[in-house]
């Protein structure tokens, strides 16, 4: 079997990225891009997809993180769309339903090869609420965002009950990583690219 490893470098202005992955690891997670709880879902994200995942980033968060948080998630969804290949043999399609506390997420996720995300259900504020003083709710759909369309993943998330942040945005990182834990997965019974057009 290839390996279905990626090794990424991006530097801006404003940030600069180092990532590495292999979808086929354990779930081992070596993170930090200098802002806390975006590492915090980061490694939820590789833990619960079964996905090895290394990240040094830094940028200019001195002005804000967004730059650092979204110009990561775009090098990981490139790094995804690398590590993926021509897809062959692999399932495509996965769902999951995550409880957190008082959270519960919900995500699907399809190796289309269609960059689209509908992500939906956040309580009103969440966007503007500072989650451990430093990260803001409305990031949550910029790297859902960054993430779907570098990776060119078909991508639903959907809140259906939350009250605390933390919970929520951590529900949602969870139940993506379990939705794309399955997507990912080489499916013994499929043969071949898993699509009538035989690409995806």
């Amino acid at each position: 079997m290839t390996a279905r490893q990626a090794s990424i470098r991006r530097e801006t202005g404003e940030s600069s990225v180092e990532l590495s992955l292999d979808l086929d690891g354990s779930g081992r997670a070596d993170i930090d891009t200098s802002v806390p709880f975006f590492d915090h879902l980061l490694t939820a994200f590789a833990k619960h997809s079964l996905t090895d995942l290394a990240v040094r980033a830094k940028g200019d968060t001195r002005i804000d993180v967004h730059h650092t948080v979204e110009d990561t998630g775009i090098v990981l969804g490139q790094a995804i769309k690398q590590a993926l290949g021509d897809k062959s043999g692999i399932s495509r399609f996965g769902d999951a339903l995550v409880p957190l506390d008082d959270a519960l997420a919900q995500a699907v996720v399809d190796v289309s090869g269609r960059p689209y995300l509908v992500h939906e259900g956040e309580p009103a504020g969440f966007e503007f609420h500072l989650i451990g003083g430093h990260f803001t709710g409305s990031l949550v759909r910029h790297v859902f965002e960054a993430i779907a369309f570098n990776a060119a993943l078909t991508v639903h998330v959907r809140v259906l009950a939350g009250r605390d942040p933390h919970h929520i945005a951590e529900a949602e990182f969870k139940a993506f990583a379990r939705a794309f834990r399955q997507a990912k997965a080489l499916d013994p019974l499929v043969s071949g690219i898993p699509s009538t057009k035989g690409a995806l």
